[in-house]
């Protein structure tokens, strides 16, 4: 600070004193400020002046919290089972955005497959630069002319053996019979294995076909069971799967729901209809989204 002059008058033994104020600025939380120093001078014929008032610094801007990511609820597996009644299911849910499975029941049961397979017909075919109209068609529509079609021109059974190898899929088998491509033996956890493929390396016609899976397949089965049923909203791309009965009937429902893939199989016995067994797989899907 600078010195203040003092001023005396005769007679008198008045001083007069300079006074000085101050004025510290309060620095943010996180960088604090220099303190500022405004030397104010005051003589006799002055009238006191006020001091000034500290400058107002910022209120700091918090940093926005980031909103939890919702995950599927916990899953208890006997509950899935008992939802199933006197069937069986598998369940596996992978969360693309952690990269990890967060839920897993008996992934590696073996199931016959239905119209699953059609996922690896259509990699075949577009694969050789087959038509992409047609091959959108079975997917969307579960059209089973095509797959039989595609399925004699593009391979059979090494569609399947060609495709496990490439892709890594230890549970899928060939069909014992080379004409019924619908009986080729998938688990859940290849199923999610395909859909890893289709999404990171797969034409995009695939997926594009798959989140336009009409209700009704072309064979006027209602094909909205399970994911698009238990989905609530959420923006989906299924492939479905059914078939009866040798001697059972089998119901599968499979996809993307958000970020993550969700795939249930089941097997019931022929004596429980594809009604009812439609809603127990719905009722699953229910339980693993929340």
């Amino acid at each position: 600070m600078r010195k203040l002059s003092g001023i005396f008058l005769v007679g008198l033994c008045v001083g007069a004193i300079g006074a000085v104020a101050v004025t510290i600025g309060h620095g943010a939380v996180q960088a604090p400020q220099a303190i500022a120093v405004t030397p104010v001078v005051t003589t006799m014929s002055e009238s006191a002046s006020p001091s000034p008032e500290p400058t107002p610094t910022p209120t700091p801007t918090p940093t926005p919290k980031e909103t939890p990511k919702s995950e599927p609820p916990a899953v208890d597996a006997a509950e899935l089972d008992r939802l199933v009644g006197s069937g069986e299911v598998s369940a596996v849910v992978f969360d693309r955005q952690l990269g990890k499975t967060t839920v897993s029941l008996h992934a590696d049961r073996g199931y016959t497959s239905a119209s699953l397979v059609k996922l690896l017909i259509a990699l075949a075919v577009l694969e050789r630069g087959g038509p992409v109209a047609d091959v959108q068609r079975m997917l969307s529509r579960s059209d089973d002319d095509l797959a039989s079609r595609f399925w004699s021109a593009y391979g059979g059974p090494a569609i399947v053996t060609g495709w496990a190898k490439r892709i890594g899929l230890t549970g899928t088998r060939a069909p014992a019979d080379p004409g019924r491509w619908g009986d080729t033996r998938i688990t859940a956890k290849d199923v999610v294995k395909i859909y890893q493929y289709v999404l990171a390396h797969g034409p995009a016609a695939i997926m594009a076909a798959l989140r336009a899976a009409t209700e009704r397949g072309s064979d006027g089965f209602r094909q909205y069971f399970g994911i698009p049923d238990a989905a609530g909203g959420r923006a989906w791309a299924v492939k479905q799967g059914w078939s009866c009965c040798r001697p059972t009937r089998m119901l599968h429902t499979s996809g993307v729901v958000g970020d993550y893939i969700v795939v249930v199989l089941s097997e019931h016995p022929a004596s429980v209809d594809y009604a009812t067994a439609s809603k127990r797989v719905t009722a699953v899907v229910s339980a693993l989204l929340g």
